[in-house]
């Protein structure tokens, strides 16, 4: 088996992020296109947001640093340390009010 410190990657890859032209840095830690589970880190500069995008199944998001809002539509959900927010089944987009970062827990639709 296999383990990672989510600690050490959040560091890395809100390190990254801090400089990288889009604001942000990604790491797969679980899974990938040929597994059903899929769990990735994201790293989000301060005021940085992705895109807005359909979720590809069902979804949670963990935060591991930071303060962060889930928008989708009208609804606004914020969430900071610890928090486990679910994505909704619809177009949305993560925004990061300070530094942060979650990780994306996803069962992909096959």
């Amino acid at each position: 088996m296999n383990k990672e410190s989510l600690t050490a990657l959040v560091q890395e890859h809100t390190e990254i992020a801090s400089t990288a032209s889009s604001g942000r840095s990604a790491h797969t830690i679980y899974g990938g296109h040929e597994r059903s589970l899929r769990q990735t880190l994201i790293a989000l500069r301060a005021g940085s947001t992705p895109d807005e995008h359909e979720s590809p199944g069902e979804a949670t998001l963990r935060v591991l640093h930071g303060h962060v809002a889930l928008v989708a539509g009208d609804s606004r959900s914020t969430g900071t340390l610890g928090d486990l927010m679910p994505i909704p089944d619809a177009r949305h987009a993560l925004e990061a009010i300070e530094d942060s970062a979650v990780l994306l827990t996803v069962a992909v639709r096959h």
